[in-house]
């Protein structure tokens, strides 16, 4: 089993930043592309970034140019810092590890983002 804890959401206002963290624990040695989803309130989950374990980047059309994803391998850690915030940021934000079938996939708790006008 891998254990998924995400730190660092909170409220700031339109334009800050914020940095998430997700941290894994536990049987981590399946544990090779990782990313960052959001939920805002009445919509459906969406993928924010992925990260390889190589390193390569994928992001959303919506973040591309605000946020950045990046890992500490060392730290089984992923990281999201998220630039020039707007409102339609706000969301629970979700570290996730994909797991190949028949596994099911890693999800961490989720933690609030909320950016104010």
């Amino acid at each position: 089993q891998v254990q998924l804890v995400e730190s660092g959401g909170g409220l700031v206002q339109a334009g800050g930043s914020l940095r998430l963290s997700c941290a894994a624990s536990g049987s981590t040695s399946t544990v090779y592309a990782m990313g960052w989803y959001r939920q805002a309130p009445g919509k459906q989950r969406e993928l924010v970034a992925s990260i390889s374990p190589g390193g390569s980047t994928d992001y959303a059309d919506t973040v591309k140019g605000r946020f950045t994803i990046s890992r500490d391998n060392a730290k089984k850690t992923v990281y999201l810092q998220m630039n020039s915030l707007k409102p339609e940021d706000t969301a629970v934000y979700y570290c996730h590890a994909p797991q190949p079938p028949p596994h099911m996939d890693y999800w961490g708790k989720g933690t609030l983002v909320t950016v104010s006008s």
